[in-house]
């Protein structure tokens, strides 16, 4: 891209410049710090130039937006045609509560709806298991039935609205659920928009929430997909995602390298299911963390779209751009938050969502700064998303498409992050003899992910106990004040009103029609069919979600995961 003489002369000017106008300043004043990383303690030269990027091919290696290799953008005009989709996570106590939520972020200009469910629901458990007992409604929205996601949309037509559903082991019945309740409000179910996460490899590598063992929940996801393919086409049927392994420690390296290793697994079981893959890849879509390195973040987006669309084309023959596009959310450090000093995390959400938007994101989460404290309160989410409103509106950063691109700095970063990540790819791919699907399901029984992301967090941890990496208001500018602001309460009565719904749920549902419906699934579960059309009608005749993962844990039995030395 550069001439090879003006290269030697811009050497020439540097060598020059360190020698007559830096190392008199050096010598004289040194600077701030011995030791500039980034938070994956990632090394910052100095100053970046063109020689850094000497070889990097413009067309080939960075492109224009809406064009291969799709490191400036998915979309020829990005945020300059539609801004990215303002999705805040909601959830919490009952379904009329979370409804609540819903219109108030709706009112207040969110243009996508997120569901967060508590931890019976997502582990399968109906709330009048003696395992939920304290859980209920506390970290999400209790749904037990069909009754439950009816109240979550009230008064809501989910044809207007996008809707996310970050939900993974039982990720299958809440997407027949909404399915049965397009149905109801008669919504084409051609035109329902969302996602669900449903992304059961990075739980067993990360987040730790399954039921059933890693085998038979790829199956179940890619049940999911080749049902969504036909059915629900404008619907993500499962959101790869990175976001929790970045929460576990990991480093940004590995974050986009496993994430994007659990995708690749993906599209190979639904191949070998015998889908063609333009059939089905163009549904899938990302699920990444913004963390407070702003340049490495960007990085990290810019070269997991290159690295997709190479990996989609080479390895897996796509021909639609569509299937070769990485499209994905972000979602705010939850990791960085900290209860001390917590209008801090204001400061911190802003500059990692503008990473987010740097690095063309498609949706986008912020997290509220009462978060490392307990469920946002409606001021604090209100504040959260007015921070996106704010980038958006009045900015200027989302006027130009890929604003950071060319820079010596960034286009460096997202050349090494992709090298380091495709040695990680290649890694999984030799683990697996030539299959990254069976690299990555050899690495979760092996503890493979588990001692890399160890690794990553136990040194990082070192750091900020160490200083060398500053935590403001933690570790550096500590004060002695109570800073705790009026956090949500959640009532303590959900549990008992959960309840009762639950038990009228039961009294007046028709017992002939679950029974019969629940051995439909069974045949189904048996047979290995694809088990959505019997789990839609199961749900439909309000079956519980854990009468209906109860089946699968007889079927399959309950996961446990191997323990290894670290």
């Amino acid at each position: 891209m550069y001439d090879p003489d003006e290269l030697d002369r811009i050497r020439s000017g540097k060598s020059d410049w360190e020698n007559e106008t830096l190392s008199p300043v050096l010598e004289r004043f040194g600077e701030r710090n011995d030791r500039f990383a980034t938070v994956s303690n990632v090394a910052v030269d100095r100053l970046y130039t063109p020689t850094d990027i000497a070889e990097i091919d413009y067309l080939d290696d960075i492109g224009f937006p809406g064009e291969e290799p799709y490191t400036r953008g998915v979309y020829p005009t990005m945020h300059r045609g539609r801004t990215w989709t303002m999705r805040q996570f909601a959830g919490f106590g009952t379904a009329e509560e979370t409804n609540e939520r819903f219109h108030y972020l709706i009112e207040n200009g969110q243009t996508g709806l997120s569901t967060a469910f508590d931890m019976p629901s997502l582990m399968g458990k109906d709330s009048d298991d003696p395992l939920s007992d304290g859980e209920v409604g506390k970290e999400g929205v209790a749904v037990d039935t069909l009754k439950d996601m009816e109240i979550l949309f009230d008064g809501i037509d989910i044809s207007d609205v996008s809707t996310s559903f970050t939900i993974n082991p039982s990720a299958p019945v809440i997407y027949a659920m909404y399915i049965a309740l397009a149905d109801q409000q008669g919504v084409d179910r051609s035109e329902i928009r969302g996602t669900l996460q449903n992304d059961m490899l990075k739980e067993f590598i990360a987040q730790k929430e399954w039921v059933i063992p890693p085998d038979p929940s790829l199956s179940l996801v890619t049940d999911v997909v080749e049902f969504a393919s036909s059915e629900t086409p404008n619907f993500k049927p499962v959101s790869i995602s990175g976001y929790h392994i970045r929460e576990a420690g990991s480093t940004a390296v590995q974050e986009l390298a496993f994430t994007l290793a659990n995708g690749f697994a993906y599209v190979e079981d639904a191949i070998d299911r015998g889908l063609d893959v333009d059939e089905f890849a163009p549904q899938l879509s990302f699920f990444f963390n913004a963390h407070n390195s702003i340049f490495e973040e960007v990085a990290k987006y810019r070269a997991a779209r290159r690295i997709y669309g190479k990996v989609m084309d080479e390895w897996y023959d796509a021909d639609d751009p569509k299937s070769k596009q990485l499209k994905f959310h972000t979602q705010t450090a939850g990791q960085s938050l900290t209860a001390q000093q917590p209008l801090n995390n204001i400061v911190r959400v802003t500059i990692q969502a503008l990473a987010g938007v740097l690095g063309g994101t498609q949706s986008l989460h912020t997290n509220s700064f009462d978060e490392a404290l307990a469920l946002p309160s409606e001021e604090s989410v209100r504040v959260a998303l007015r921070t996106q409103q704010i980038i958006a509106d009045e900015s200027g950063a989302a006027d130009s498409i890929d604003p950071l691109g060319g820079s010596y700095l960034i286009e460096t970063l997202t050349e090494e992050t992709e090298e380091k990540a495709m040695a990680y790819i290649s890694e999984i791919k030799e683990m697996g003899n030539g299959s990254v699907r069976d690299g990555v399901l050899a690495g979760i029984e092996e503890g493979y992910f588990h001692r890399e992301i160890q690794d990553a967090s136990y040194e990082y941890q070192s750091r900020v106990e160490t200083g060398d990496e500053t935590v403001v208001g933690v570790n550096k500018y500590t004060i002695n004040e109570d800073t705790s602001p009026e956090i949500l309460h959640v009532d303590e009565t959900v549990q008992d009103r959960q309840l009762s719904r639950l038990a009228t749920v039961k009294d007046e549902r028709d017992d002939a029609d679950v029974a019969a419906a629940l051995e439909t699934l069974q045949a189904a579960i048996d047979t290995e069919e694809n088990v959505m059309p019997a789990l839609i009608a199961a749900v439909k005749a309000y079956a519980t979600m854990g009468e209906i993962m109860d089946m699968f844990e007889a079927k399959h039995g309950r996961y446990r995961e191997t323990v290894t030395v670290l």
